[in-house]
Formats: structure tokens, sequence, C-alpha cells
């Protein structure tokens, strides 16, 4: 095979590689997404009961005790939010840590009355 047949097949191979990684990461993030928006009245329930904050990092974090359910569900909460920043970090070359703290930002602006929140100094305090 001449060399430039090969590198033309090198190329291909990287290129579809790489297309395919992105359509998967694309597809990962869409079923983290929906299992997110499936999760969100329980979540949103755990927030007004105030059982749950929102840390600045981005993650829920128990304000009380919780059940297995209930620990459960922030479980996986926290690691869909983990993945989504990770990806997010990748294509945005960032850390995860920035990514979440942008996030928290973002989470607290939008929270209801009463929501615990953890502040950048890392004391709680419920949104006014």
């Amino acid at each position: 095979m001449n060399p430039s047949h090969l590198l033309f097949r090198c190329l291909f191979l990287l290129v579809s590689f790489g297309l395919g990684c992105a359509v998967a990461r694309a597809e990962d993030r869409k079923a983290v997404l929906a299992r997110m928006e499936q999760r969100l009245a329980a979540v949103d329930e755990l927030k007004e009961r105030k059982l749950v904050g929102e840390n600045h990092r981005g993650f829920l974090e128990a304000r009380a005790s919780l059940n297995g359910a209930q620990q459960g569900t922030v479980s996986s909460e926290n690691s869909d939010r983990q993945a989504l920043y990770e990806s997010i970090a990748k294509e945005q070359r960032l850390t995860i840590d920035q990514v979440g703290r942008g996030r928290a930002q973002k989470i607290a602006a939008g929270s209801r009355r009463g929501v615990w929140l953890q502040g950048n100094d890392g004391q709680w305090y419920q949104k006014p």
C-alpha cells in the first residue's frame, strides 16, 4: 500500500473515531439530562422540605437525615451532575470544579425562596 493511501486511511479512522466519540458523548449527555429531568420533582421536594441544599460546588448536600430512597435520589443526582460537569469541562477546557462552581451560581440564582444554599465562603444560608 502506498504511503499516501496509508496516511489517508489513518486520518479517516481517526476522524471517524473522533466523530463516533462526539456522538457517543452527545448521546451520553442526553441520557444524563433525561435522568436529571425525570428526577427533578423529587429533588425539588427534598429542597422544599429543607432536607438538602445546593452546595457551592454545584452538588446536592444533605442538610438533615435522609432515608434510603432520599439518599438514593441525592446520590443519583450528584453522579449525573458529576458526569455532566466532566463532559462540559472537557468540551470547554475547564476544570470540573470551575464548571461546578459556575453551575452552583446559576442554581442559586434560580432557586426558590427558602432553599438552602452554600456561599463561596462555605457558610449555609436560606435564600431570602
